[in-house]
Parts: C-alpha cells; sequence; structure tokens
C-alpha cells in the first residue's frame, strides 16, 4: 500500500474529496477496507477503556450517574449510544472467548452484543457443558467479512429452538398474538400487529409473489417502496381472497408452508447436538427450517406433521439432494424443491435472497449440453443469475463447481482473490 494511501485512512477527511481521484479503483478499494478495520479497532479501543473507567469511576463519571452518560456527554454520542458501549463492556466480562474476537476485530459491535445477550439468557432446556460449544456456532457465524446479522440471528434461532424445554418458545407461542386494526381521523386504517413464526411464515409466504417489483412495460424499474409494494400485495391478497369466496372448511387442506426436517430428526431428536464431538455446523443442528423465518423447534415441526402433505427429498451421506431424473431441460418441481433443501436462497457468498426469489441456475449450460440434474444447479437470485449471464466482464470470470460435499463452491476471479480460494455456499459455514 502507497504512502499516501495510508495517509487517507490515518488523517483527516477534511478536503479528502478532492484528492480521492488520485487513487485508482484499486487502492480505493482498500482504503476502505482498511478505514472498516480501523473502525472495529477504534471500537473495541472505546469498549475496553470505557468499561475499565466503569469499574474505576471517578468524581466526573460519578457526576454523570454513569460512564455511558459521560460518555455521551463528551462526545456527540447520544445518551443511549453510550450506555450501549457501557453494557457490551460489562457483558464482555464473563465471556473472554467472545471479547477477545471482539478486540481483535473479528466481530462487530453489533454482532458481540447479540452473542453475549445470548449467553446472558441461553434457551433454559440448554445444559450448562454445551454454552462454550454453541459459542462457538456463534462466533463462526459472526466472524469475517462474509458475517451477516442475519447469520448471526439464525444461530441463535436454531439454538432457541434446539434445547427445548416445557415452556413455549415466544416464537412459536399462539397466546401471544395480537392484531390491531384502527380507523384514523382523517378516514384511513392502521393495522398493527405480533405473530408467531409459523403465521409469519404463511403471511410472508402468501405475500411473496404478490410484493415482488414489476417493471414497467418499457422496463422501467418499480418505483414503488418495499413498504409500498407491501401494501399492495396485501390488498390483492385480501382481493383474491374475497373474490374466491372461501372460508375454509373443516378438514381441508392446511396452509401451504414450507419446513424442512431430517427424517430422523422428525422421528428421534437428539439430547444434545451442541455437545457432539467433531466439528459442527449450524446447518447441522436438528430442528425443522422455514425458507422465510428460519428454524422452527422438532416439536411444532411433528406438530404440523400430524396433518400435511409430506414430500420426501433423499439425501446423501453430506445432506446434499440425490437426483434420478436427469434429461430434461426445465427444473421440476420435485427438483426445486430439492434445491432449496440444499441451498435455502441464493447460494452466492454473502448473498441473503430468500427461496422465493431466486432461479436455478444451471451450472454448465444447458444449450451447451449440461444436464438438468442436481449437480448442475444452483439456487441463485435475480440479480447474481442476470450477472452469472449477462454483466459485461462478470461471465466466466465467477466459477461454481459441486465439492465432495455435493454442495455448491465459488471461485472468485483474480481480481477480487488472487489465489482463487473457493468460497462455500452462502448457508454453509463451519466452525
Amino acid at each position: 500500500m502507497s504512502v499516501y494511501l495510508s495517509d487517507v485512512v490515518s488523517g483527516s477527511a477534511v478536503g479528502l474529496r478532492g484528492r480521492l481521484w488520485r487513487l485508482s479503483a484499486a487502492e480505493l478499494r482498500a482504503a476502505a477496507v482498511e478505514a472498516s478495520a480501523e473502525i472495529l479497532r477504534l471500537e473495541a479501543v472505546r469498549v475496553a477503556v470505557v468499561d475499565e473507567l466503569a469499574m474505576r469511576p471517578d468524581d466526573q463519571v460519578i457526576a454523570s450517574r454513569g460512564v455511558g452518560a459521560w460518555l455521551a456527554a463528551n462526545t456527540m454520542l447520544q445518551v443511549r449510544d453510550g450506555k450501549k458501549i457501557a453494557a457490551l463492556g460489562a457483558a464482555l466480562r464473563p465471556f473472554p472467548a467472545v471479547a477477545a474476537r471482539f478486540d481483535c476485530g473479528d466481530c462487530s459491535f453489533d454482532h458481540a452484543v447479540l452473542i453475549v445477550a445470548f449467553c446472558e439468557s441461553p434457551p433454559k432446556g440448554m445444559p450448562e457443558e454445551a454454552l462454550p460449544k454453541c459459542i462457538d456456532l456463534l462466533l463462526a457465524a459472526a466472524s469475517g467479512v462474509e458475517a451477516t446479522t442475519t447469520k448471526v440471528r439464525n444461530v441463535i434461532a436454531t439454538l432457541e429452538r434446539l434445547f427445548e424445554s416445557d415452556e413455549i418458545p415466544p416464537a412459536e407461542d399462539v397466546d401471544l398474538n395480537e392484531l390491531r386494526i384502527a380507523s384514523t381521523l382523517n378516514g384511513r386504517v392502521v393495522v398493527r400487529g405480533d405473530f408467531d413464526a409459523l403465521t409469519g411464515e404463511m403471511l410472508l409466504s402468501a405475500l411473496s409473489n404478490l410484493t415482488m417489483p414489476t417493471p414497467a412495460p418499457d422496463g422501467t424499474p418499480d418505483a414503488r417502496s418495499a413498504a409500498k409494494r407491501t401494501a399492495d400485495g396485501f390488498t390483492e391478497l385480501i382481493r383474491r381472497y374475497l373474490d374466491c369466496a372461501k372460508t375454509g372448511t373443516d378438514g381441508g387442506q392446511r396452509p401451504h408452508v414450507n419446513v424442512h426436517i431430517n427424517a430422523r430428526d422428525l422421528a428421534e431428536h437428539r439430547d444434545c447436538a451442541a455437545s457432539s464431538d467433531g466439528e459442527e455446523s449450524a446447518s447441522d443442528l436438528d430442528v425443522g427450517h422455514m425458507p422465510w423465518l428460519g428454524p422452527l423447534s422438532v416439536s411444532q415441526t411433528r406438530l404440523l406433521g400430524c396433518d400435511c402433505f409430506l414430500s420426501t427429498v433423499l439425501l446423501d451421506d453430506h445432506g446434499a439432494p440425490l437426483d434420478a431424473k436427469p434429461g430434461k431441460r426445465l427444473v421440476t418441481a420435485e427438483q426445486r424443491t430439492a434445491l432449496i433443501a440444499r441451498d435455502r436462497g441464493c447460494a452466492f457468498p454473502g448473498c441473503t435472497c430468500v427461496p422465493a426469489w431466486t432461479d436455478a441456475h444451471h451450472i454448465r449450460h444447458w444449450a451447451n449440453g449440461g444436464p438438468t440434474v442436481m449437480n448442475n444447479l444452483v439456487l441463485l437470485c435475480r440479480s447474481h443469475h442476470r450477472l452469472m449471464h449477462r454483466r459485461s466482464g462478470f461471465v466466466g470470470k465467477w466459477e461454481i463447481r459441486i465439492g465432495v460435499d455435493n454442495k455448491p463452491w465459488f471461485i472468485p476471479p483474480p481480481s477480487i482473490d488472487p489465489g482463487q480460494h473457493p468460497r462455500p455456499a452462502n448457508t454453509t459455514f463451519k466452525t
């Protein structure tokens, strides 16, 4: 890295915009990454210093009624943010493994908050000896450039469902469900609701196709906001329900909700997967999985299994679906079900697109003799699918291979990773 580039990161931002034109795109990327790493480093330093001050407060801190309020009074932080910094410092004390990862800049502030919150209030059915393994799983999801809040929350939700107790998890307690509909003074209607995960899964599934962006006939992108599209989709959902005039019948078909779970786990739930020997990934934990809202406890999955349409997917030892129907150009409904069970959404590293908004991409194009079989298919969101096929300078640079585990791996171009190290699919990460 050039001396000038180092000065960009370590110096002031005053007048910087007028000098950045001298840097190449590669240098700008490097500066952005280094500045982000520096922010993480300084954030960890601030948490450590504030925590030490909290344990040895002087008159100024005492007069401010706490180190968080003192920090806010002497910086441009809000009081709530100062208190969050002080709270994280105190919460990290009993969990040195989390503190060490945060201090070295490999775990963000928000992810550290989520992890220590889980550690402080673990599921009631979780034995104490399982906590270190759970921390390892959480840190694996929270570490590195591929870490996302979605991954961390998904692991937390999975662990909460895994260690079931006699109490119903809040996410599955239907007694907590609320829906308030009230008219306003100007004649509009306000709707506020709070539902269990299964009801939310049904709602999101019903709204999925109705809320997607719809370009104009001339190709102009949909100008509606996400909230406006959701409102329009909800209106259309109600209209279709009333047009069909179907209010449900006794013994009729259950709602169309997809829940994925291993047949072994549906029949017999292991007591403590997190205490097993060897490496464990979050995808190996014995819980059900819903495409929209993620983990579902085994007990709730079994309840749904008492009255449902059961689809089976044959899996190999690695948990990858096997395909016995080659030679078709278009992906069948059965193959798409199997792809969703394997990829759980867009498989491109770093993408969080849900299965409903993905396409089945032929790794070797069918026009070039690529068969429509599981080992030649991968789920990609519309954006990444388009990039793989159409984007100038992108086609052919990213390579997709099916690994020995029968799951997709992505090999970046040298411009992104000179070593071209294979990257696992977005939903696959190991401890």
